[in-house]
């Protein structure tokens, strides 16, 4: 019998471990497995190895993991197999299938726009964006956040639009924002690639709250997983070969 395991990232955020548990829900509602577990990486219970358990005292025969991450970097190219590993020698007989995180797809970046446009209404030629990301030191992340940066500064067609990180590289947010503002004639819209909301993400709507009380023109989008596509791409994934 398959099984589905989603692994998060987890957060010290009550309100980002409900805003994630009830996005699974809706997920689990749309598939028709009768096994689908939750778990996190850390920080949030239960952790991979409950989740995994579950899975095996319900039945399973087969487990696909789904990992809800947007790019992949240290934890899903290093820290979700190994948290894995251990749990795939304990049950040599049942198969695990560790699904691919989002990657950088047009559906997504489609999405970032419309969120944009959602939160801040038409975009126009003079305003900014600055896209914000947890942070890696992983290169692969820097060359995706490249390609993000184009895919939704051609969609928009705004005067610029600058990529920082709140951790593992530069620039950070602080460096971010004082680049992107400086000189700017319209609107500054700050736009966090993050799938739910969080201790950072709160954090950063605090920033902008404090420069728009500065008076600064700045505006900060939701968090992905507002849109629906998101949605669609874990249940591909879950579903997919």
């Amino acid at each position: 019998m398959k099984a589905i395991l989603y692994i998060g990232h987890g957060t010290r955020s009550k309100k980002g471990a409900v805003e994630i548990r009830a996005f699974i829900e809706k997920v689990k509602a749309r598939i028709d497995v009768r096994i689908q577990e939750l778990s996190f990486l850390e920080l949030t219970e239960p952790l991979i190895e409950e989740g995994f358990e579950k899975c095996v005292e319900q039945g399973a025969t087969q487990i696909d993991v789904v990992p809800l991450f947007l790019l992949a970097a240290r934890h899903v190219k290093r820290d979700i197999p190994e948290a894995l590993s251990s749990l795939i020698a304990k049950y040599p007989t049942i198969p695990v299938k560790i699904k691919n995180p989002f990657g950088v797809q047009d559906v997504i970046l489609d999405a970032v726009a419309e969120l944009i446009k959602d939160s801040a209404g038409e975009v126009f030629p003079a305003d900014r964006l600055l896209i914000v990301g947890v942070g890696s030191s992983d290169p692969d992340v820097h060359v995706n956040f490249g390609r993000i940066a184009d895919g939704i500064g051609e969609r928009l067609g705004p005067e610029k639009v600058s990529v920082c990180y709140f951790a593992a590289t530069e620039p950070r947010v602080s460096a971010g924002l004082e680049d992107i503002s400086e000189g700017a004639a319209g609107r500054v819209i700050v736009v966090p690639y993050m799938l739910f909301s969080g201790l950072l993400l709160a954090e950063l709507n605090k920033i902008v709250r404090s420069r728009q009380k500065d008076g600064q023109r700045i505006l900060c989008t939701p968090a992905l997983s507002n849109h629906s596509v998101i949605e669609d791409i874990v249940i591909e994934r879950a579903l997919g070969e």
